[in-house]
């Protein structure tokens, strides 16, 4: 079982390789397989509004990373001098997440300091969205069969059984 849709977290490539980890460890076991649910591709203006809403709880979310930095390695960021930059890619099918300076700056790192320009990225996350057909495909291409899936009315989201047999 691998809930939620974060092997979009994963580029395509690190995600069958994953797969095909998760079905080494299912292979063998009898009536073994993998259920998981995947987020599918969107309208690029739905999937761009959901990740940067009105509300600002991704921007919060994203901005986040940069606490949990400042604490795990003593860095000195603010958080409040990035902003939050998020937007569908469709070629590449993924969400990108990122944080801009708002304005020149330096950080101070464990054992170096970091200048960033205005306007300079750092690029926090991708979240890629798939078209069932072709997850499913993956999920073939990793040694998994009998692939089923199911999706919401809208087909926002799908979630996966495939044996491993």
């Amino acid at each position: 079982f691998y809930p939620g849709s974060s092997i979009g977290n994963f580029a395509p490539a690190d995600a069958l390789a994953f797969l095909r980890d998760l079905h080494l460890h299912c292979a063998g076991r009898e009536d073994s397989g993998l259920l998981i649910g995947v987020d599918t591709r969107k309208a690029k203006a739905r999937l761009d509004a959901a990740y940067d809403d009105s509300l600002g709880v991704t921007a919060a979310f994203n901005r986040n990373v940069l606490h949990h930095v400042n604490r795990l390695l003593g860095t000195d960021f603010r958080p409040e001098a990035f902003a939050h930059v998020a937007f569908y890619d469709e070629a590449a099918g993924r969400i990108e997440m990122h944080l801009e300076a708002r304005t020149a700056q330096t950080v101070r790192l464990p054992d170096a300091v970091r200048t960033f320009a205005a306007g300079e990225r750092i690029h926090t996350e991708n979240s890629y969205k798939y078209d069932p057909g072709a997850f499913a495909a993956m999920l073939q291409a990793a040694g998994f069969d009998r692939v089923r899936c199911w999706q919401d009315d809208a087909g926002d989201f799908a979630v996966f059984h495939a044996s491993a047999r």
